[in-house]
């Protein structure tokens, strides 16, 4: 049973300093943005709608993950190393 428990705290050790350590950087949150917004729209990514947005993002780190923001609006999420672009949400 002792075992158990300490190989646990070990794993939630592990996986704790791994997101830690691979949060993304904000570097690669405004690559992501740049290449999403040139996927989702050939016209907006030859005009350079993407690097704009990625320039006037503002990168929020959490520790073990991260996001970026531009105007109040989260435009997108990282963890892991991983940095995942959120789909625009049509004005009201």
């Amino acid at each position: 049973m002792a075992k158990a428990a300490v190989v646990s705290a070990v794993v939630a050790a592990s996986v704790t300093a791994a997101a830690f350590l691979l949060n993304p950087s904000p570097e690669q949150h405004r690559a992501k943005i740049k290449e999403s917004v040139a996927e989702r729209s050939p016209i907006a990514g030859a005009l350079g709608i993407g690097a704009l947005t990625a320039f006037t993002s503002t990168y929020h780190p959490l520790g073990v993950a991260s996001y970026t923001t531009v105007n109040e609006r989260t435009v997108s999420v990282g963890a892991l190393g991983f940095v995942f672009v959120l789909q625009p949400k049509p004005d009201k």
